[in-house]
């Protein structure tokens, strides 16, 4: 086993035996068997990052076990955003896959493909000497792009983004038609549509074209004035480290959001997502302040109701939620399972996403807790909301469900729940 296991296990022991605990004592307050524990003190089993924060809460430790287990990174580095030039190809299959590529005009037709771009039915015109004509087609887009959203809650994200694509690059278009005072409002529109783009990006597993869309967001934002939403995409890539497993560059990410000159929503967002990074280092101190600031900048938020609001629109507490899920990564499952229960039903029952997201993350609170029963039926719960919207994240947060889960195979209620969850864990999204 590598070094660092070696010297976990030993200053687990040390501080166990100083506490005046057995492993049987240990293990009962963090839920793990005293095998398991045993195998971690002597350098057999490798130590997990959330065992590390549940001994540290139980030992008093301050964040020193912690330190110990380097979280690994799930993935290389993230990619560079790409600025080009460029036609947008799309292709709608029979089966009902999709897929979308940005490429440079001379590469299109290197490649030989310039038939591609020989369907044409010409670019959307906006009638502006018509009265009212680009305030409609402003408000129109306004409404669809809340049932886009709403069809998201209730579908794969494959199925939503070529759909928001395609609407994305007419409202630029539009855009370009119009006079300049309906101009503003349709590129600040489309930067929105952009930016729910690279969510569901995101949701479909490709952090490259999530970043991609979200950067063209900026673009829109900033052609619309609005140069709050550089920062937003700061916000956005320093969700993206977190699922990858790297807390400090996602620290670092919503560490300059949250200190530049955005709109307070902006700030209060990346002002959560620091202090989840805190959460994962096992900073408890630090994470609290962050949320702390993440509440009274939200509180502050003046944004223009006319737009779509930036990050998460069905919980009607985010910060709340926030803090529920911190509690877990900080290795007070039990804490964490009281708060997201409450916030979690007040999510609203056509929120399909939503609500089995912090479902899965409901259970996976009270599996870490020991209230391995409850969690089990919580997980039969939100199963078929999981398999319904096919969401990368979402998965990933059970697959640690299932992991802990795992510890007590022999329970009644985890042999039940096996196959539907190995079932919904093994198909593709």
């Amino acid at each position: 086993m590598p070094q660092e296991s070696r010297e976990f296990g030993r200053e687990l022991r040390r501080m166990r035996m100083a506490a005046g605990l057995s492993l049987q004592q240990l293990g009962q307050r963090v839920h793990y068997s005293k095998s398991q524990l045993s195998k971690v003190e002597r350098g057999l089993k490798r130590p997990t990052p959330e065992l590390a924060r549940l001994c540290d809460t139980v030992l008093d430790a301050r964040s020193a076990l912690t330190r110990l287990v380097p979280v690994p990174r799930s993935q290389p580095q993230l990619p560079a955003p790409e600025n080009d030039d460029e036609v947008w190809l799309m292709q709608l299959r029979k089966d009902g896959s999709s897929s979308f590529q940005p490429m440079k005009r001379r590469d299109v037709i290197a490649a030989g493909a310039a038939s591609v771009l020989t369907m044409s039915s010409g670019a959307p015109q906006v009638l502006s000497p018509v009265p009212g004509g680009a305030e409609t087609l402003v408000e129109a887009s306004r409404m669809l792009f809340d049932q886009f959203r709403r069809l998201g809650q209730v579908s794969g994200p494959a199925s939503v983004l070529p759909p928001l694509i395609a609407q994305t690059h007419s409202l630029e278009q539009f855009a370009v038609a119009s006079a300049p005072r309906a101009r503003r409002d349709l590129l600040l529109l489309a930067s929105r549509y952009a930016e729910y783009a690279g969510w569901m990006a995101q949701e479909c597993g490709d952090d490259k074209a999530a970043i991609w869309w979200t950067e063209r967001a900026v673009q829109l934002a900033a052609a619309g004035k609005d140069t709050g939403l550089a920062a937003y995409a700061q916000v956005r890539r320093s969700l993206i480290s977190l699922y990858r497993g790297d807390a400090d560059d996602a620290a670092q990410l919503a560490g300059h959001a949250l200190r530049s000159d955005a709109p307070s929503r902006i700030r209060g967002l990346a002002a959560q997502h620091l202090a989840q990074a805190r959460a994962v280092e096992g900073d408890y101190d630090a994470c609290m302040r962050s949320l702390d600031q993440a509440r009274d900048l939200l509180e502050r938020d003046s944004a223009d109701p006319s737009q779509p609001v930036l990050g998460a629109s069905h919980v009607p507490d985010v910060v709340s939620m926030f803090t529920g899920w911190c509690l877990y990564d900080l290795g007070r499952p039990r804490d964490a399972a009281v708060l997201l229960d409450t916030e979690t039903a007040r999510v609203p029952a056509h929120a399909f996403r939503t609500r089995a997201r912090y479902g899965v993350r409901r259970a996976l609170a009270h599996a870490a807790a020991g209230d391995v029963e409850h969690a089990c039926a919580i997980t039969a719960e939100v199963l078929p909301s999981v398999r319904l919207t096919h969401s990368s994240t979402i998965r990933a947060d059970l697959r640690r469900l299932s992991r802990t889960l795992g510890r007590h195979a022999g329970h009644r209620s985890v042999r039940a729940l096996v196959p539907d969850l190995t079932d919904v864990l093994s198909s593709t999204s």
